[in-house]
């Protein structure tokens, strides 16, 4: 067969196998109206298991680290200050992860009673812990779950109230780096 006879031959095959692709799809019983409502979108119950959370603030060696912890359902500032104070687990620690907090059994009371606030309650001066330790209270009790408001843990005013001091409690803040700052100090120079 001549190569134009075999040209011509392939390409009138090719174009009918174009045609009949077409009718085939045409005839695959999808309209060309477009997509129409079919009931309610998907739903689902929760999984068993499903569980709340707490972010707690450790030291790694390159500075803070928050470390979801499960907690049950309603949990709040106080349990997360509760997961801080116990320390980091046998799994944390072979991760690299410290407390720069004191040892000992110390008790750190937290409450959240005003929108995109916590109080916080140490048993402690501020200028007898370790700035890291000072970071990580304030970042743990600022993600706890649970403040009213809404507000982001990076604009949440957490009030620390020192022992043994009366007056005014030190209001600070938690920036995007794990570290605390006194409020109204411009973000990113923390």
């Amino acid at each position: 067969m001549p190569t134009k006879a075999l040209s011509r031959l392939l390409r009138r095959t090719a174009g009918t196998a174009a045609l009949l692709a077409s009718w085939a799809l045409a005839a695959c019983g999808v309209p060309d109206t477009g997509p129409t409502a079919d009931g309610a979108p998907a739903g689902g119950a929760r999984t068993a298991g499903t569980s709340h959370q707490v972010r707690v603030y450790f030291v790694a060696p390159n500075g803070s680290w928050p470390v979801a912890r499960s907690a049950p359902a309603g949990a709040g500032p106080q349990r997360a200050l509760d997961d801080l104070l116990a320390g980091p687990t046998r799994d944390e620690r072979a991760r690299g992860l410290v407390t720069a907090l004191p040892a000992g059994a110390h008790r750190v009371r937290a409450e959240s009673t005003a929108p995109g606030t916590v109080d916080l309650y140490l048993p402690w001066l501020v200028s007898e812990l370790d700035r890291t330790a000072v970071n990580q209270l304030v970042c743990t009790a600022a993600a706890a779950p649970g403040i009213p408001g809404g507000k982001r843990p990076v604009d949440v005013v957490v009030r620390v109230h020192e022992s043994g001091l009366s007056g005014e409690p030190w209001p600070v803040m938690c920036d995007e780096t794990g570290a605390a700052a006194p409020v109204g100090a411009p973000r990113g120079t923390r």
